[in-house]
């Protein structure tokens, strides 16, 4: 037998345990990473009475004394308990703050992807005076802090009688979301075979067609890539909406929403989980939708064949 054979097996040994450590490795950092969201979970089904005076891992350790509710939803979403009914001091009134988000979320999503859109066009493939140094611009605005455009962006907002509308909460996110999502556009735009655009020009296609027509569904990857950043941005922001929107309860987002909760009920964690959990619902539905878009569209433009 020669030294060949026996270094074979040692060789696929020690190739099956490194691929076990890296499966090891993979697990318990999964299982580190999704132990707050299960614990926060667990605490939101529980009463209120367990929640204070015991950890949301006695779920396991004491299965047997283990007790569930739904109450602190009802009480979240404003929904009359069977024992009791929901008064103004113990509504919540979440369902208007998920409201309220979706309002600021969807059309600070969509607005923001169109524009970009059409600017990566205009970047990528239409020659015009000053292009490359107005690109270079645009993009540059991607390191600039937007907590120092706040307070500017009040004052004109004031001036204009845009404090605390929608449309100013809209303008706002559309504009601090524009220079990623026209650099994350252009990269893709850019790389679509320049042979597509020469056979519509020969069939008489204008810029505005081919960009409906081609681009556009073309450009599906990159635009639910920026989609779920944007929207998930906007979902999860309190400092825009806090500046431009104001704390009033009937225009207050989730965000804020659980701010306030943190205040009113700051020994009542189970409504804070409650209220917490049902404010990741929608941002997971939007991530799943769309994931398989995701990789692609982030890995657009960095390899051209």
């Amino acid at each position: 037998m020669t030294s060949t054979t026996l270094a074979a097996p040692r060789h696929r040994r020690r190739f099956r345990f490194g691929h076990l450590m890296v499966y090891v490795v993979m697990i318990a950092i999964t299982l580190l990473w999704i132990t707050p969201t299960v614990g926060l979970l667990v605490s939101s089904f529980r009463p209120a009475d367990d929640v204070k005076t015991s950890g949301w891992w006695s779920v396991v350790t004491n299965p047997e004394k283990a007790r569930f509710t739904l109450d602190n939803y009802r009480v979240v979403l404003g929904i009359p308990l069977p024992d009791r009914p929901v008064t103004g001091g113990t509504r919540v009134g979440m369902e208007v703050a998920l409201l309220n988000t979706l309002t600021v979320a969807l059309p600070a999503t969509i607005i923001p992807i169109l524009i970009a859109a059409f600017a990566a066009y205009g970047f990528a493939w239409i020659d015009f005076p000053g292009r490359r140094p107005l690109f270079i611009l645009v993009v540059a605005m991607l390191v600039v802090p937007l907590q120092i455009s706040l307070v500017p962006i009040l004052r004109d907002y004031v001036a204009l009688g845009l404090g605390g509308t929608y449309l100013g909460v809209w303008l706002a996110h559309t504009g601090f979301g524009l220079p990623l999502a026209v650099y994350l556009l252009y990269n893709y735009i850019s790389t679509i075979p320049r042979d597509i655009f020469e056979s519509a020009f020969l069939d008489g296609a204008t810029h505005f067609t081919i960009f409906t027509r081609l681009i556009l569904p073309l450009s599906m990857p990159a635009l639910a890539s920026f989609a779920i950043f944007q929207f998930l941005w906007t979902w999860n922001d309190l400092l825009v909406a806090l500046v431009f929107l104001g704390a009033e309860p009937r225009v207050q987002v989730v965000t804020q929403r659980l701010l306030s909760l943190l205040g009113q009920f700051g020994q009542e964690w189970h409504l804070l989980t409650s209220g917490a959990f049902i404010s990741m619902i929608v941002p997971l539905i939007v991530f799943f939708s769309l994931q398989r878009f995701f990789v692609r569209g982030l890995m657009a433009g960095s390899v051209k064949g």
